[in-house]
């Protein structure tokens, strides 16, 4: 029996070689895809295709329209500073740093977000206005947020900057000229905030270094010694909930 089998399995074989054969000689054939804009023609179609293209523009610059236009530059400038300060450089690690300060920064803009969505994004889905309205119902908001936290001197460098008339009122400040002016404020705020954050952590290396030095251990490292005592400090305080707090209320 078992020479049959292995008979009739050889006799298969060969039977389906030519075919397998065939198959690998002829070139693999791979799906076509096709992406055309414009559709129809006519001044519609082109409509469209613009439209299609504006909106693969926007999702390509969402990144730096979160980063630009909202509080996360402040909050992951300040996080990354505070675990400089503390010595550890990959506790926590950054993912853990941009996801805390991408859902603190939900939580920031969510009265913006929420007005966006009311005034914008729902009227505009269910047609009660065109694109402009909408875009403009949208800016809005985050426009009043971005100069609530804006110093006047930075939003005057970049009107100078830009030879633009002195504006009457702040709907008069273009939006091209309130973003680089929101990021340059950011910049500061948040870097005084780090050097009020290095202060304490800088005197206790400070105090280590020279215990050791008076004790001759000048080989020893003194972050190593002064590590654990900033870990304590920091927990000892509760520094997470101190910091997180004073960083939300800091964002008028």
């Amino acid at each position: 029996m078992k020479k049959a089998t292995i008979i009739q399995a050889a006799v298969i074989s060969l039977t389906l070689l030519p075919q397998i054969a065939l198959a690998a000689a002829e070139p693999l054939g791979l799906p076509k895809v096709s992406l055309t804009l414009g559709g129809e023609g006519g001044p519609q179609g082109v409509s469209t295709a613009i439209q299609i293209l504006l909106l693969l523009t926007v999702i390509t610059l969402a990144p730096a329209i979160l980063l630009m236009m909202t509080s996360f530059t402040r909050l992951v400038i300040v996080f990354s500073l505070l675990r400089q300060a503390l010595g550890v450089q990959q506790s926590p690690p950054n993912q853990v740093v941009i996801g805390l300060s991408l859902f603190l920064t939900f939580f920031i803009m969510s009265p913006a977000l929420n007005s966006i969505n009311e005034k914008a994004l729902k009227p505009y889905m269910q047609g009660a206005i065109n694109q402009d309205v909408a875009l403009t119902n949208a800016i809005g908001p985050l426009r009043e947020f971005m100069l609530r936290n804006t110093r006047e001197k930075d939003v005057e460098l970049f009107l100078k900057l830009s030879k633009s008339d002195t504006p009457r009122t702040k709907d008069d400040i273009s939006t091209l000229t309130i973003i680089p002016a929101f990021v340059t404020s950011e910049l500061k705020t948040a870097f005084q905030i780090g050097f009020l954050i290095y202060v304490p952590f800088l005197v206790i290396d400070m105090v280590v270094a020279s215990v050791l030095m008076s004790m001759g251990m000048m080989m020893l490292p003194p972050v190593m010694i002064s590590m654990p005592f900033k870990l304590m400090l920091f927990v000892l305080v509760d520094g997470w909930y101190l910091l997180v707090g004073s960083l939300v209320r800091s964002f008028h």
